[in-house]
């Protein structure tokens, strides 16, 4: 079996309400689903983030298609190898959804080809579903309080927050109307986007700390693993890592430092489900759990994950999702995708186990053609600021 071809089309699905962080706001989100076409008939899903740009995972994918037309889709660390070293990718970093898109697809294929859904290629299921967390749109006190028991009524037990406002002191009054629309059991994340100095971090979480953090996600620079190592042992919640963490050489050197309790890990940050595993068995010999994160993600991308992250025993903690903000999907037969108590089932059937639905794709891609830039973080707001790093 070769590839004969690679297929790009861009989709903008809107959210209900906007994504907001410390530096801006979008409306909806933009993936590039990926078709793998082969010459004796699998053909191969794929899905990445439109990050930095559709353009340039559009520019990628041309890039590469040179070094994985003509391959067997079976061998997929030989094309992941052409890619990186041929290709020189192994120098960009953290530019990889295309390419992880394309390794994805190659796994559809095997799967299909083999009668097996992805997750008893990685190792078989550790569990059959896997815990996703409810992602808060930053607002008013009282109506994060109300989308809380929302989210908690719908079986969701973990909430995600973007901090880093100008005034931490709307920061620590959201955190706690959270707790109270909650209550006492559910888990409170709270994610700053490297928005704060050291001395802030350890100021506002202590105040934050009295409505129970799960985890401090990224508070300081990613870049200064010293200091978040500094942080870890004077904060009084545990530290996750996420953009110290997006490849598996930074998550080698947050070991390294020991600059977290926890590491955010991404297929699609680090070119591949493949280096989805690894990631996470280089975190367990560390002793450490590991979640997912996301840049945005449909339910080719989201499955596709899932399937590792159910035969992976260190995904430990939720992981992120955006299924409280998006309003479809484009996988065949759901208008959102079915989370039980914040919970998706592993698919059962070969490969990622989705099938695109064609209108909702040709709707999709329409609206992306008709507005490119009109899902991404282009908040008038923040554009009219000058940003700086750390806020405080």
């Amino acid at each position: 079996m070769r590839i004969t071809g690679i297929e790009a089309t861009p989709v903008a699905v809107p959210f209900h309400e906007d994504e907001r962080w410390a530096f801006g706001a979008r409306q909806g989100m933009v993936s590039i689903l990926v078709t793998l076409r082969t010459d004796e008939g699998p053909v191969g899903l794929g899905e990445a983030a439109a990050y930095p740009s559709a353009d340039i995972v559009l520019a990628v994918l041309r890039s590469i298609e040179p070094l994985v037309v003509g391959e067997d889709p079976f061998a997929v660390e030989r094309i992941m190898k052409r890619v990186n070293v041929v290709g020189t990718w192994h120098h960009v970093k953290s530019t990889s959804p295309a390419i992880g898109a394309v390794e994805m697809a190659c796994w559809d294929v095997v799967g299909k080809e083999c009668g097996q859904p992805l997750v008893n290629l990685f190792g078989g299921r550790v569990r059959d579903r896997v815990e996703f967390f409810y992602y808060l749109s930053r607002k008013p006190p009282a109506e994060l309080a109300a989308d809380t028991a929302k989210g908690a009524a719908a079986g969701f037990r973990t909430f995600y927050l973007k901090v880093g406002s100008d005034d931490p002191r709307e920061d620590v009054e959201r955190v706690a109307a959270i707790r109270d629309g909650g209550g006492p059991d559910v888990r409170i994340r709270v994610d700053a986007n490297e928005a704060w100095s050291a001395a802030a971090a350890i100021r506002i979480l202590t105040e934050m700390h009295g409505s129970g953090i799960e985890l401090a996600e990224q508070p300081v620079s990613g870049r200064n693993l010293p200091e978040m190592a500094y942080l870890r042992q004077r904060l009084p919640m545990p530290l996750l890592a996420n953009e110290a963490s997006w490849t598996r050489w930074d998550q080698l050197e947050v070991i390294r430092h020991a600059a977290a309790d926890v590491l955010s890990v991404d297929n699609q940050m680090d070119g591949g489900l493949l280096n989805l595993k690894r990631s996470a068995g280089m975190a367990e010999t560390a002793g450490l759990p590991v979640l997912k994160h996301s840049l945005g993600e449909l339910g080719v991308a989201m499955y596709a994950a899932t399937h590792v992250m159910a035969a992976t025993p260190n995904f430990t903690c939720a992981n992120q999702s955006y299924a409280s903000l998006l309003t479809d999907d484009v996988v065949a037969g759901v208008d959102a995708l079915p989370y039980v108590d914040g919970c998706l089932e592993v698919p059962a059937t070969p490969g990622i186990g989705v099938e695109l639905d064609d209108d909702k794709v040709a709707r999709y891609a329409e609206a992306y053609a008709k507005d490119p830039s009109g899902y991404a973080f282009h908040d008038p707001a923040a554009m009219a600021k000058t940003p700086v790093l750390p806020k405080f």
